[in-house]
């Protein structure tokens, strides 16, 4: 009986899991099948950057049509500038990088890139010439030197070593016994969290886009970190038209233009010194952080 038995059982479990599998396939094909939500329109044109102005022009935007998110904003970034985006959880910043990337379409208003309104040009080449920094940078379970050499396909050896250099890790993989064939993990959990968004900085050096978008690129990080970041940061904004999202305003302190926003409007534009000789929102910001009053 019991030599009858186990095969059944082995044959029984083999049946649910071949089941599982049929469902599992008939997701991710309905999946597939989806249309999506953001298309190139006919005839759309490669994006032709000369100089990386973006301009926002009065732009509105809501994940819900009755909840909108961003309430007619408007601001531009001069070719090579360095503007910050700040405030408090909810008021938009992260969406403005999203619209930027094109996740999604503005309802209201346009964004231009060097007077090229994102809706007119195909998305690959937007995305090409636009690299993002972010919190959380994500890497795949294989080498250093492979999530690096993700930013651009076909660099040789040596440029990724030199994005590795500027990005201030090379020194780091150089000491590692397998070098930049080290495995780092499953999302990378074999590195720090400096290492790795260091690692996120030498693949966006590598691909080597005109425009940069930080999304809270040193939110996750000590004190420590943060200061190894901002030296790779300030080589990797070198020349180029940045937006900085930011959350801890010690990462943004040479931003050339400060945008202050809440419930999805700018209440605040300046530089550091400006806005907190002005005594406002941002002022009391940057009280509370640099006090020590509340945690980063």
């Amino acid at each position: 009986m019991i030599q009858i038995m186990m095969p059944l059982n082995f044959l029984g479990n083999m049946y649910r899991e071949i089941r599982q599998a049929l469902v599992d396939m008939d997701e991710m094909f309905n999946l597939l099948e989806q249309p999506a939500e953001v298309t190139d329109r006919p005839g759309a044109r490669p994006l032709e950057v000369a100089g990386g102005e973006i301009v926002f022009d009065r732009v509105e935007f809501g994940y819900d049509p009755d909840r909108p998110i961003l309430k007619g904003l408007s601001f531009r970034v001069p070719p090579g500038h360095r503007v910050a985006v700040v405030g408090s959880s909810g008021a938009g910043k992260s969406t403005i990088g999203r619209l930027l990337f094109r996740f999604y379409d503005v309802t209201g208003g346009a964004i231009r890139i060097d007077g090229q309104d994102l809706r007119d040009v195909t998305q690959d080449s937007l995305h090409a010439r636009i690299g993002v920094v972010p919190q959380d940078t994500v890497l795949f379970n294989d080498t250093i030197g492979y999530n690096i050499a993700y930013g651009r396909a076909g660099a040789t050896q040596e440029e990724i070593e030199a994005a590795a250099r500027a990005a201030r890790i090379h020194d780091f993989i150089a000491s590692l016994p397998q070098g930049y064939a080290t495995q780092v993990g499953e999302r990378g959990l074999k590195l720090s969290g400096g290492e790795k968004q260091r690692v996120g900085i030498a693949r966006t050096l590598l691909k080597d886009p005109p425009i940069l978008i930080l999304d809270e690129a040193t939110s996750a990080l000590d004190t420590v970190s943060e200061r190894l970041i901002q030296g790779a940061l300030a080589g990797l904004m070198e020349g180029r038209t940045t937006i900085a999202i930011a959350h801890r305003l010690s990462t943004i302190l040479r931003a050339d233009l400060i945008l202050v926003m809440e419930h999805g409007r700018i209440v605040e534009r300046g530089t550091h010194d400006e806005l907190i000789r002005h005594e406002g929102l941002y002022a009391k910001l940057s009280a509370e952080q640099f006090s020590g009053d509340r945690p980063d």
